[in-house]
């Protein structure tokens, strides 16, 4: 997106309210008369034009100075960005991001706005939670418009219902602006749905990252292998050979279907299909690193009917009926 000087946006956002109240119509939208009666195309103009339009007509908030607004810049793709996140983005005056937000959103931070690094990753030095928290509390008292964007959505896995209750207790004003999980993304751009009548009709989101180092102890795994819901594991991916073998040992079969995918939704998106059996074996052969989300259970059978990405990227031929329930109806259609 364009990046304008700060000066230059506010003379033209003064030029555009001046000619819409005096009705002048040598300005109409982004075509302009020059001094010799040419028309010409500004781009400026343009771009300051579609910004006021859109907040006019949408009524989106005004970002107040000294409040907080916590943010889901989504899984990666800016295009997944909700209009509340990039309303929050093109007003903030300090932008405190977490690691898996992508560069390509925050370079559609306004002009001027401070970008604050608060990102924790697993095995490696992060600030402390609390700390971040203060950082929160500490700039908004400040006056500053103190946009908080992390990766996904804020209360998902997020830490973000911990930071908002830090405001509630320092008697900050804050919004909440869900983001797309990427539970839900992640899934939708490898061409897996969360569910479907023919595999699951329940999903169960869960974290494998435990307090001391190992998988999440308060899980109840053989209930989970009980379960037959299909598994969206956050944060799991240097305990994947733990987990499969927990769930194995619950009662689900080694060979269901299990895919990682890594970096999803952006650019260098990849996507391991394996077993619960073979699944640390396939991902240290395929050296995937985090971020990675995993899916367990028969709805990963569906990517190859549903792998929209890769046939637009790689040319993937999809086949409609995967499962084998539906062959009359696919051959009806061909």
């Amino acid at each position: 997106m364009r990046q304008l000087g700060a000066k230059r946006r506010l003379f033209l956002a003064h030029v555009i309210k001046q000619n819409i109240k005096f009705r002048n119509w040598r300005l109409i939208g982004p075509w302009v008369l020059d001094s010799d009666n040419k028309i010409r195309y500004d781009f400026d103009i343009f771009y300051i034009v579609h910004e006021y339009t859109v907040k006019m007509e949408l009524d989106l908030p005004i970002f107040e100075p000294g409040w907080v607004w916590l943010a889901g810049a989504g899984p990666g793709d800016p295009g997944l960005l909700s209009l509340h996140a990039l309303n929050g983005l093109r007003q903030a005056d300090v932008v405190v991001h977490d690691a898996l937000v992508s560069p390509e959103v925050l370079s559609l931070v306004r002009p001027g706005a401070v970008l604050r690094h608060a990102g924790k990753r697993g095995g490696k030095p992060s600030p402390k939670q609390r700390d971040i928290s203060a950082l929160l509390v500490t700039l908004a008292r400040e006056g500053k418009r103190v946009l908080r964007l992390k990766g996904g959505d804020p209360l998902v896995f997020g830490r973000g219902g911990e930071e908002a209750r830090s405001l509630v207790a320092a008697g900050i004003p804050f919004r909440i602006i869900p983001g797309i999980s990427s539970g839900v993304g992640a899934l939708a751009y490898a061409g897996i749905p969360t569910t479907d009548r023919y595999t699951n009709s329940s999903v169960t989101f869960l974290t494998g990252y435990g307090v001391g180092g190992g998988i999440a102890e308060d899980i109840d795994w053989d209930g989970l292998a009980r379960s037959g819901a299909a598994l969206v594991i956050f944060m799991a991916m240097s305990r994947i050979d733990q987990i499969a073998d927990r769930l194995i040992k619950g009662g689900r079969s080694p060979q269901e279907p299990v895919a990682v995918i890594c970096k999803a939704t952006t650019p260098e998106q990849r996507v391991v299909e394996t077993t619960l059996a073979n699944a640390h074996r396939d991902v240290t052969a395929a050296r995937l690193e985090p971020p990675a989300l995993i899916v367990v259970g028969e709805v990963v059978r569906l990517r190859a009917a549903l792998d929209w990405y890769g046939a637009l990227t790689e040319g993937k031929v999809l086949d409609p009926d995967p499962l084998g329930v539906d062959s009359h109806a696919a051959a009806s259609l061909a």
